[in-house]
């Protein structure tokens, strides 16, 4: 069963929001994709949102660019978080899908990534599903305290290369 439900309103954001897919992968987590699009296929959305908690989603990540409808309205139909990513498109770069999913109204609130941020969202997500308890939120925890050990790691080689080789060998090596 998905724990986490991923849903963007157009094929078009698939390889934005496919960044969510990915940490989910890496740290175990069942999900399910879904392009649903807010405004041309609202019955669908409606259907989908309120079946969400029976087929075992406890956490909705939805991607959307512009008006950004898709994740208010998952807001308002699923009893449980839902993450926003506001995905950049043509005219103002995502900062008006931004400011849609910052402004929900008192009572249904969009927990907002940064523009185009799905992979944070997915860690997001992980944190939310190891906040709980038994067996399965201390796996996820153990798995995100992996990441934050190996994302460190990485930082602490990166400084040492910098170091020895000074910041004009390191750029170069960086091409």
């Amino acid at each position: 069963m998905p724990k986490v439900g991923i849903v963007m309103g157009s094929d078009s954001d698939i390889v934005k929001m496919s960044k969510a897919a990915e940490i989910l992968e890496e740290f175990g987590i069942e999900y399910e994709m879904r392009i649903i699009s807010a405004h041309r296929e609202p019955d669908e959305l409606i259907e989908w949102c309120r079946g969400a908690k029976e087929s075992g989603i406890r956490v909705i990540i939805a991607g959307a660019g512009m008006a950004a409808a898709l994740p208010g309205m998952c807001a308002a139909l699923f009893n449980g978080p839902v993450i926003g990513v506001p995905l950049s498109a043509k005219v103002l770069d995502g900062q008006d899908a931004l400011y849609s999913m910052l402004q929900m109204p008192p009572g249904v609130p969009v927990a907002t990534v940064a523009i185009d941020g799905a992979k944070n969202a997915g860690i997001l997500a992980a944190q939310i599903l190891s906040a709980g308890e038994g067996g399965e939120a201390e796996r996820i925890a153990g798995k995100l305290s992996a990441y934050r050990k190996e994302m460190k790691e990485g930082v602490i080689k990166k400084d040492a290369q910098l170091r020895e080789a000074g910041y004009r060998k390191y750029i170069e090596s960086a091409k």
